[in-house]
């Protein structure tokens, strides 16, 4: 009877597996459960992130980054005491061979799937990162535990390709959208941040579970997100030019801190020895100065964003936040802290435009500190994150200001085109592709490197010894046969390859040696060489046809560039049905 039970399991399990896999409102409920998963976990991750903070620097209900001063100043030890907390995870973790799979790499590389470990250890050193009050922000973590919930339903339930990176997006974008009370921006930024492209197919799901995330944030009461604006303005035509000015400077010092983060972070990996194991301790020593200098400097800084646009204060005084909370970042990230620099970005962008107003109202120009605090928190985070239509998004959800969406989307676009232009990348992809990986986008290239030589290769090639005269080598391979032979050494390896035809050349001695014919010696494929640069390789060799030869030289197959071709187009094709859900 137990043996039945479990029988009924497994199949009824298959039955609803093949149900998600063919029907789309099934799949709409999955990504529905994935939804109200991510946002119950955006509100506990961020509740135990502020306990943390709450325990180490005795503060109420204000965020750590509004205090006006830090009174005792021995509370500042949180941040190295942070730095060794994440360097005795690290020695426990040592054994693993390989980083943690971020969700934009999952959905680029990896089909999608996140093992949980990952998610884990991801949300924690973040978490740990955060309440310790490093200058990062919680966004790594809820869309790793938004997107890591998602993938492992979606392994469970053996999804598609194209089906499991819907929902992986699904879950991170239904986090972050949880954690501003936006719905909209979460789905913005499932399709522009983790998917990297619309699609028919997956505008259902991506909807219903940013829907379900948000509506597990308003079931705890946890207040949205809300920033008051003029909502009397009148927006002119010289408006839009300022603010796209504005959106000019955002890009540009998005740039120099991505810069100036990953300098610092490629500085210290080139640190060996003892200190190279105690960085986030040291790291932690480092943010102490400026965090007594001003508070601004720590956590993520939404606290402070508010302070700022209330209190509006003095121009030197922003320069100096700005200035110090773009090193803390660089500090917190190249020293070994966990954490994204989203949020960090819009209390710098709200600084930016803060300082971009006063500075226009010495020249005469009148503009509203508000409204370009807001432009510039969109206009830099869209240079750091990417996603322009994400942030237009969540700054309509967050101020309920239809009038400023404009002016929002003009400083967003230029923010981001400049960007794209001159730099080329997001700060996920960019540290991604300082790292060698050739991700610039989350666009699904995971194919590509799975579609390799070893699998496309043909193994019934003919094969010589490339010590044969010409006449042996036309005993052994009759004209018409074959087009091309390899040619072996003595010792079995990879000579070269002949033209069969070259050798019937009537003006050749019958006792020239076979091997003096050979082509293409130093251009071979190996196994593992994805489609990408196969196609690569017979351009360079100006060849139609490539040996596939292992570690050690000895010729496992061939592939023709014909070949190649067509397989890189009919996966195309097969990815472009995937995007428009013709699967």
């Amino acid at each position: 009877m137990r043996r039945m039970g479990i029988h009924a399991l497994k199949a009824l399990a298959i039955r609803q597996r093949q149900r998600l896999r063919s029907s789309e409102m099934a799949f709409i409920v999955l990504a529905l459960v994935a939804g109200l998963a991510a946002g119950w976990l955006t509100n506990l991750q961020g509740f135990i992130a502020h306990g943390i903070q709450r325990l180490l620097y005795g503060i109420g209900d204000n965020r750590l980054s509004a205090l006006g001063e830090i009174r005792n100043w021995w509370r500042l030890l949180a941040l190295p005491l942070g730095g060794l907390v994440l360097v005795a995870m690290t020695h426990f973790l040592k054994t693993r061979r390989r980083a943690p799979i971020d969700v934009v790499e999952a959905n680029a590389l990896h089909s999608g799937r996140i093992p949980f470990v990952d998610n884990l250890v991801i949300s924690v050193q973040t978490i740990l990162s955060n309440g310790a009050g490093a200058s990062v922000g919680l966004e790594a973590a809820y869309a790793q535990m938004g997107g890591g919930v998602a993938s492992v339903l979606g392994q469970w339930f053996k999804l598609r390709r194209s089906d499991m990176r819907t929902l992986v997006g699904a879950g991170a974008g239904a986090a972050v959208g949880a954690a501003f009370g936006a719905p909209l921006a979460g789905a913005f930024y499932a399709f522009e941040i983790v998917i990297g492209t619309y699609t028919p197919a997956a505008i259902a799901p991506v909807v219903a579970a940013a829907l379900g995330a948000a509506f597990v944030t308003r079931a705890l009461g946890v207040e949205p997100y809300l920033i008051a604006t003029a909502a009397d303005r009148t927006l002119t035509t010289g408006d839009y030019f300022i603010y796209t000015i504005l959106g000019l400077a955002c890009a540009l010092v998005g740039i120099a801190m991505m810069r100036l983060v990953t300098f610092a972070e490629q500085k210290m990996q080139g640190v060996s020895g003892r200190i190279a194991r105690w960085k986030p301790v040291i790291g932690g020593f480092l943010l102490m100065p400026l965090a007594m200098v001003t508070p601004q400097t720590l956590s993520a800084g939404h606290g402070a964003m508010h302070l700022n646009i209330a209190m509006q204060p003095a121009l030197q005084f922003l320069v100096t936040v700005l200035v110090l909370k773009v090193l803390a970042s660089a500090i917190s990230i190249a020293f070994g802290f966990r954490g994204g620099l989203f949020f960090a970005s819009l209390f710098i962008g709200s600084l930016v435009g803060l300082i971009f107003a006063a500075l226009a109202s010495m020249a005469g120009i009148a503009l509203d500190i508000n409204d370009a605090a807001l432009v510039g928190m969109s206009a830099l985070a869209v240079s750091v994150v990417g996603g322009p239509m994400t942030l237009a998004m969540l700054m309509l959800e967050t101020t309920h200001d239809f009038a400023l969406m404009g002016v929002v989307l003009t400083a967003s676009l230029v923010s981001s085109a400049l960007t794209r232009e001159t730099f080329g990348y997001s700060f996920s992809t960019w540290r991604l592709h300082v790292r060698g990986s050739i991700i610039r986008s989350p666009r699904d290239i995971g194919w590509m490197l799975a579609l390799t030589a070893g699998r496309i290769m043909r193994k019934d090639w003919k094969n010589a010894a490339a010590s044969l005269s010409v006449a042996d080598f036309r005993a052994q391979v009759p004209l018409g046969s074959t087009s091309k032979a390899i040619l072996l050494d003595d010792e079995g390896h990879y000579a070269g390859i002949v033209a069969t035809a070259s050798a019937y050349n009537p003006e050749l001695a019958p006792d020239t040696q076979v091997g003096t014919l050979a082509t293409l010696q130093a251009n071979t494929l190996s196994p593992v060489t994805d489609i990408r640069a196969m196609l690569k390789a017979f351009d360079l060799a100006v060849a139609d046809e490539l040996a596939v030869v292992d570690g050690v030289g000895n010729v496992v197959g061939v592939v023709t560039e014909r070949h190649a071709r067509r397989r890189y187009f009919e996966e195309i094709e097969a990815s472009q049905r995937e995007l428009f859900g013709e699967n």
